[in-house]
């Protein structure tokens, strides 16, 4: 079993070794060995660990991203079976119905998907369309983002897909620091429900809205596709690979940064600022009134 010592530095090296903004990577090790040496993780256990040392992370470099995690479930340690944690993020979207929460059908024929998640696109193409299927009716549409923990980049462009014509917008472009590479994200050509196009969408937030929520929010946003209603999200706008560097601890590393084609930058540590600020309890009742105002029922 490794020490807290050894655990520190294998997260370290993988964050020295991935972290997207490499030029921060020194005072990160930096800051964290002054604390080893001076003997502050000694006593620390587990859950206890990974606090601290996620503190201190983002207390030299704040990006939300870069922290450590426990996890109940044992990790394999072995080289050769890593995913970069895809097989543990797949097995809880499927847990958590690819993310899918709640459909409602509100008055006015107002349709509500409560979404807890962004599901990867190809496991969770089915549930979004089947979720999507049942709104195609509607007359407006909120989405509500307010539990949205993160998710996938790929899932979140399916998500915005529906809200667009075809497949020829450029919704954003992900730069990953290992391959030096730019991926762009364009609108899906071929979805499993219908389109919801030429009516209003209303976007739901509050400040625990995260990562792929944060996404699907700040795209729609951008593109003039949806109004954004509630509280300014949490603000982290890097992908991550998440690492295990014990049993039940995984050292997640901001490994890519998200470039939005309309503004040119994305919500890192700033969040997506809400078209209509409201406390997020009554985001929904706001979005409601104001879909039915524009729909003049």
């Amino acid at each position: 079993m490794p020490t807290n010592t050894e655990i520190v530095h294998h997260a370290l090296d993988r964050i020295t070794a991935e972290y997207v903004f490499p030029e921060r990577t020194a005072d990160i090790g930096a800051a964290l060995r002054r604390r080893l040496e001076a003997g502050e993780y000694d006593a620390l256990e587990g859950p206890a660990l990974c606090e601290t040392v996620t503190a201190h992370l983002q207390e030299v470099c704040p990006d939300k991203h870069l922290r450590l995690l426990w996890t109940d479930e044992p990790q394999d340690l072995d080289p050769a079976a890593e995913d970069e944690g895809r097989s543990a993020f797949l097995a809880l979207l499927r847990a958590e119905n690819q993310g899918i929460r709640r459909f409602e059908h509100l008055d006015g024929n107002v349709g509500l998907i409560d979404v807890g998640r962004i599901a990867d696109a190809d496991e969770g193409a089915r549930a979004i369309g089947a979720a999507m299927e049942l709104v195609a009716s509607s007359s407006a549409l909120v989405l509500d983002l307010r539990g949205c923990k993160g998710g996938s980049p790929e899932g979140a462009a399916m998500w915005c897909s529906y809200f667009f014509p075809d497949d020829q917008v450029h919704l954003n472009d992900i730069y990953e620091r290992r391959t030096g590479s730019t991926r762009q994200f364009w609108t899906v050509a071929h979805l499993p429900a219908p389109r919801y196009l030429d009516r209003p969408v209303y976007v739901l937030t509050s400040a625990l809205t995260f990562s792929g929520g944060e996404d699907v929010a700040y795209t729609l946003q951008a593109h003039g596709r949806a109004t954004v209603v509630g509280e300014t999200t949490r603000g982290g706008a890097h992908p991550t690979i998440r690492y295990p560097v014990d049993r039940h601890i995984l050292v997640t590393v901001p490994a890519a940064r998200t470039i939005n084609t309309v503004t040119g930058t994305n919500w890192e540590g700033v969040g997506v600022v809400p078209d209509v600020p409201v406390p997020a309890d009554q985001a929904l009742d706001t979005a409601h009134k104001a879909a039915l105002r524009h729909l003049g029922a």
